[in-house]
């Protein structure tokens, strides 16, 4: 949330947050945090996430996105799952290997993910 705050401009301040995970697991991956905050931000701006999409990044203090381990795999498992669009770490998208049928958007920050899904 203070990375909304501080990078985004977003007031969350006066806003009660809840995160409800599938199942009530525990979420400890350091990758779901972009999901989380586009999450977030969709809910403070009102705007649907396209049902189709998946996030896929950790986020760093200053808003960057970081690459994550096994990028490559989970991709395979984004596709196997029927999604068609995913985004993720600009540095993990310049080292992708194989082909995917899903449209894969690399993003170097919170605030150009942000500004791609329409939540300014």
């Amino acid at each position: 949330m203070a990375v909304l705050e501080k990078r985004a401009h977003m007031n969350l301040s006066n806003q009660d947050i809840y995160l409800n995970v599938v199942s009530g697991i525990k979420v400890s991956e350091p990758a779901v945090d972009l999901a989380v905050v586009l999450s977030v931000a969709s809910s403070y701006k009102n705007v649907s996430i396209p049902k189709d999409l998946v996030a896929i990044g950790e986020v760093g203090l200053t808003g960057e996105i970081r690459s994550v381990n096994f990028i490559e795999k989970r991709l395979k498992e984004v596709e196997k799952l029927g999604f068609k669009t995913c985004i993720i770490p600009e540095s993990n998208k310049k080292l992708l290997k194989e082909d995917f049928k899903l449209d894969i958007i690399g993003m170097k920050n919170v605030n150009e993910a942000i500004e791609a899904l329409k939540l300014k």
